[in-house]
């Protein structure tokens, strides 16, 4: 399914400009693409004060047909999914429209058999195998929301997300490869279950096979599909049903359950995704997300399916069985369109650069960034050693509450900035705003990042919390979504994101962004990476703390120290130099890959005592180790 495509900066500059005067016309015209039972009655009705927003209100339709069904008659033959197993000895599977449409279906009456109904929510725990995939769609056919928690996370935060959202049905496997470990879910999974009296039965998918503890209300998955019908009627949903819950870490509190519902998310991320990547008809798209993540909902999923494309879906890690996988995978698949963190770039820079050079990547046309500010040193790495300096880069900004890409360059069509995610999405009305919320009207400024009107995809509310959601979102500058991250805007009105604005330092009296003093340390050719954090100064009120990753090539020293002080001083000032840098070995990161600054400021501040929940982390065991060599 084509979608209006932006093809010329022209043509960006007129549609944008039509987007936000006329956004209800805009938005009919590409939603007008797309399957409904029944048509809207009101295209958007929305009140920020309450707030409350609703798109196509009225409409009826399923999102699965617009993924599956609609496709079966010109594509049904084609791969919709290629889905590549960890180990690379191991045979990729290539699913075409008809049978994922078959085995969605299939597993949809499954879910129906064990009393699943309209509105009822599933917890799906699993790993990126082709079944993640398959249950999501399930759940979606029949009505069901689905909350998908990253196969990563502990018992305890499983358990939190099961009870929040009172789930029904577990989805899992008996355990989960990711490299050269094996990760035990089902036993997780069972230790969770201790504290959630919502689940009445576990449908298990035997990845592993190894040996599982089996209880009464456990299935498994493969006799459970063994009798089932592959024909399933889609449930007729409303455009503002809810479609999925999906968890976010708050910086205090529990996590957030942002919900989104059916017809504005699928209309925005098919048109963002079509739109952002510049995909044509053939291309092999790979974002390598997990789709416990919004970035694998809605850019390995939703986006890439509902518009008839080819997406491939990775079970394994970066790093096995070498750090050249990621382009051993672009190579083997003739990827076009990669889509991967700054996080695994860093990661990946490290390491000899034979690693990408022995593949051929020609196919490649268009690369894409997403989960943090990409930095320069990054930037160039991925330029030149892994798109030859022949593909553009698509810096995303985007967030789990606002469903799709809100801020992004066009893949060859918008300019670039190294650094920038750029223009706003057709659609999108961001403003910056000054420390007392009023509106910065200056071409060029610095302030807080704010969003005037609604995009089809926003999250509707917080899970059981209309009112976390108001506050969080909706509070500080009334009338305005405000999604907590400051940015800075040139004379063409491109933006680059700071960081969040907590992740602002006063040092006597300068507003400082952490993220551009950050660049500048990352620049110095010993840094691989390096985080930012403001802590307590008698004379300056805050001072800056920094903490460094060095290359291992390179040994720390008073000498080095001084250098990468120099380094900020000639980039940004003598303002922006950390008073303090602690070399260290690795940074607390979330699974997604993004820094927790939060457990870094604590330490900066000596207020040890009380973290909060570390468990979520990627690598817990870091936290002691920054402790322990504080300085």
């Amino acid at each position: 399914m084509n979608l209006p495509k932006i093809s010329t900066q022209k043509d960006y500059e007129k549609a944008y400009l039509y987007s936000l005067e006329n956004p209800e016309s805009f938005w009919a015209s590409i939603a007008e693409h797309f399957v409904w039972k029944r048509k809207w009655d009101s295209v958007l009705e929305y009140n920020w004060l309450k707030p409350e927003t609703k798109w196509f209100e009225g409409g009826k339709l399923n999102i699965t047909e617009n993924c599956l069904d609609r496709h079966l008659k010109t594509k049904g033959d084609q791969v919709a999914i290629i889905w590549e197993p960890n180990d690379p000895k191991d045979e990729a599977l290539h699913i075409t429209y008809k049978e994922l449409h078959r085995r969605v279906s299939k597993f949809a009456n499954v879910l129906k058999s064990y009393n699943v109904e309209k509105g009822d929510r599933v917890c799906i725990y699993m790993p990126m195998i082709l079944e993640l995939t398959v249950a999501v769609l399930a759940c979606a056919r029949i009505g069901a929301v689905h909350s998908v928690v990253f196969a990563g996370f502990s018992s305890k935060a499983l358990a939190a997300r099961i009870n929040d959202a009172s789930c029904k049905l577990l989805l899992t496997t008996d355990g989960s490869y990711r490299g050269n470990k094996i990760t035990p879910l089902k036993d997780i999974a069972d230790e969770a279950l201790k504290f959630c009296p919502t689940i009445e039965k576990t449908i298990v998918y035997k990845r592993t096979g190894q040996d599982v503890n089996w209880g009464g209300n456990d299935v498994w998955w493969h006799e459970a599909i063994k009798n089932a019908d592959d024909f399933c009627k889609a449930e007729v949903m409303e455009a503002e049903d809810m479609l999925f819950i999906l968890y976010t870490s708050g910086s205090t509190g529990k996590p957030k359950g942002m919900v989104h519902t059916c017809g504005g998310y699928m209309v925005y991320t098919a048109y963002t995704f079509q739109n952002v990547f510049q995909y044509e008809e053939g291309d092999v798209y790979w974002c390598s997300a997990d789709i416990g993540w919004i970035t694998g909902h809605s850019y390995i999923v939703y986006g890439p399916l509902s518009s008839g494309a080819t997406t491939v879906m990775f079970e394994g890690v970066p790093s096995y069985p070498d750090y050249g996988r990621f382009w051993g995978i672009c190579e083997k698949h003739k990827v076009n369109q990669f889509y991967t963190a700054p996080t695994a770039i860093r990661a990946l820079a490290k390491h000899p650069i034979d690693l990408v050079n022995k593949h051929d990547l020609s196919q490649l046309k268009t690369l894409g960034t997403v989960g943090e500010p990409i930095n320069e040193e990054a930037w160039r790495w991925y330029n030149k050693h892994v798109g030859k300096g022949n593909c553009p880069i698509v810096d995303t900004w985007w967030q789990t509450e606002t469903g799709g890409i809100l801020i992004s360059s066009l893949a060859g069509v918008t300019r670039q900035k190294k650094t920038y995610a750029t223009l706003p999405m057709i659609g999108v009305s961001p403003i910056l705003l000054d420390n007392k919320g009023g509106e910065i009207k200056t071409k060029e400024a610095e302030g807080i990042l704010a969003i005037k009107q609604p995009w089809p995809s926003i999250a509707r509310t917080i899970y059981g919390n209309h009112k976390r959601y108001k506050d969080v979102y909706f509070t500080a500058y009334e009338g305005l979504y405000f999604p907590g991250d400051g940015a800075l805007r040139d004379e063409n009105g491109n933006y680059r994101i700071t960081g969040r604005v907590d992740d602002v330092v006063i040092v006597s009296g300068h507003n400082l962004g952490t993220a551009p003093i950050e660049n500048a340390i990352n620049e110095h050719e010993a840094v691989v990476e390096s985080a930012v954090v403001g802590f307590q100064h008698d004379v300056k009120g805050n001072a800056l703390y920094a903490y460094v990753i060095l290359y291992d090539r390179f040994d720390a020293s008073e000498n080095l120290l001084q250098t990468i002080r120099n380094k900020v001083t000639e980039t940004i000032g003598p303002i922006a130099k950390p008073d303090k840098i602690q070399f260290v070995s690795s940074l607390p990161k979330t699974r997604s890959g993004k820094i927790m600054r939060r457990i870094l400021r604590k330490i900066a501040t000596n207020e040890i005592s009380n973290l909060g929940d570390t468990s979520t982390l990627l690598n817990p065991d870091v936290v002691q180790e920054i402790i322990d060599k504080r300085l």
